[in-house]
C-alpha cells in the first residue's frame, strides 16, 4: 500500500471511529435526563470520582502552588515585584493550572478505572446479559459516570484552587518573607470570580471529555484481558490528549471575555 492509500485509510477510520464515539456519547447525554432515572449509581459514581480523588487533588494543588511561588519568587524578585507573586500564581491555578491538572490526575485514576471496569464486563459478557434483560447498558453503564464527572470535576478544580492559593500564600508570606499587605492587596484587585468560574467550566468539559471516552474505550474493548489493557492504555492517552487540546480552544474563546472584562 503506497503511502497515500495509506493516510486516506487512515483518516476514513478515524472519522469512523469520531463518529461512533459521538454516536455512543449521545446515547449517553440523553440517557441522562430520561427515565429510568438511577440516581443510585449516579450517587456511586459521584462518591467514586469526587471523594475518592479528594485526597490526590488536594496533594497536588499544595505542592504545585507552593512550587510556583517558589519559582515566580526567582523571577520577579529580579526586578522588585515580589508583591505580584499572589496574584500571579492564583490566576495561574484558576485559569489554567486548576482544571489542567486536576482533570489530568482524575484521569489516570478515574477515566483508567472507567474503561477497565467496563471493559472487563465486555469481554466476560456481562453486557450482553444486560441487553438480554431488556437495560440499556449505554444508559445502566455510561450515563451515570459521565453525569458524576461533569458534576464533581468543578468541585475538586475549586479544592484544586483552594489549597493551591493556601500553599503559595504560606510559602510567599511565611517563607519568602513577602509583605502580606501588598501581596493580599493585589490578589484581591487582581482575580476576579470570572476567573475562577471560567476554570470550573472548563474543568467540567474535561470531566465530560475523561468519563465519555473511557466508557467508550471500556464498550468497545476486544480480545480478552489483552484487549481490557489496550483499551485502559487508549482511553488515558486519548482523553489526556483531548483534554490539552480542548483546554487552548476554550481558552481562545475566554480570552476575549477576560479582556473586555478588564
Amino acid at each position: 500500500m503506497n503511502p497515500i492509500s495509506a493516510l486516506g485509510a487512515w483518516m476514513l477510520a478515524a472519522v469512523e471511529e469520531f463518529g461512533q464515539y459521538a454516536v455512543f456519547t449521545a446515547r449517553a447525554l440523553w440517557g441522562i435526563v430520561r427515565p429510568p432515572y438511577r440516581l443510585r449509581n449516579l450517587f456511586r459514581q459521584m462518591e467514586f470520582v469526587g471523594n475518592q480523588s479528594l485526597s490526590i487533588v488536594l496533594i497536588t494543588g499544595a505542592f504545585t502552588g507552593m512550587v510556583f511561588a517558589v519559582q515566580t519568587d526567582f523571577a520577579f524578585g529580579r526586578f522588585g515585584a515580589r508583591g505580584l507573586i499572589g496574584s500571579t500564581v492564583v490566576l495561574a491555578l484558576t485559569r489554567e493550572l486548576g482544571p489542567v491538572l486536576t482533570s489530568l490526575m482524575v484521569n489516570g485514576r478515574v477515566g483508567s478505572a472507567m474503561a477497565a471496569e467496563i471493559g472487563t464486563m465486555r469481554v466476560t459478557e456481562q453486557i450482553d446479559a444486560l441487553e438480554s434483560m431488556a437495560i440499556d447498558p449505554v444508559q445502566y453503564l455510561a450515563s451515570p459516570r459521565i453525569g458524576a464527572s461533569i458534576l464533581m470535576l468543578p468541585i475538586l478544580c475549586a479544592a484544586f484552587d483552594l489549597v493551591g492559593a493556601m500553599g503559595v500564600s504560606y510559602v510567599a508570606t511565611q517563607v519568602l518573607g513577602v509583605n502580606p499587605g501588598p501581596y493580599y492587596a493585589r490578589m484581591e484587585w487582581f482575580v476576579d470570580p470570572d476567573d475562577i468560574w471560567g476554570g470550573m467550566l472548563k474543568s467540567a468539559v474535561f470531566g465530560f471529555i475523561i468519563a465519555s471516552v473511557g466508557c467508550y474505550r471500556g464498550f468497545t474493548a476486544r480480545g480478552g484481558a489483552e484487549g481490557v489493557g489496550r483499551a485502559t492504555t487508549r482511553a488515558v492517552v486519548a482523553s489526556g490528549v483531548a483534554i490539552l487540546v480542548v483546554d487552548y480552544f476554550i481558552t481562545v474563546i475566554l480570552a476575549p471575555m477576560s479582556v473586555n472584562r478588564a
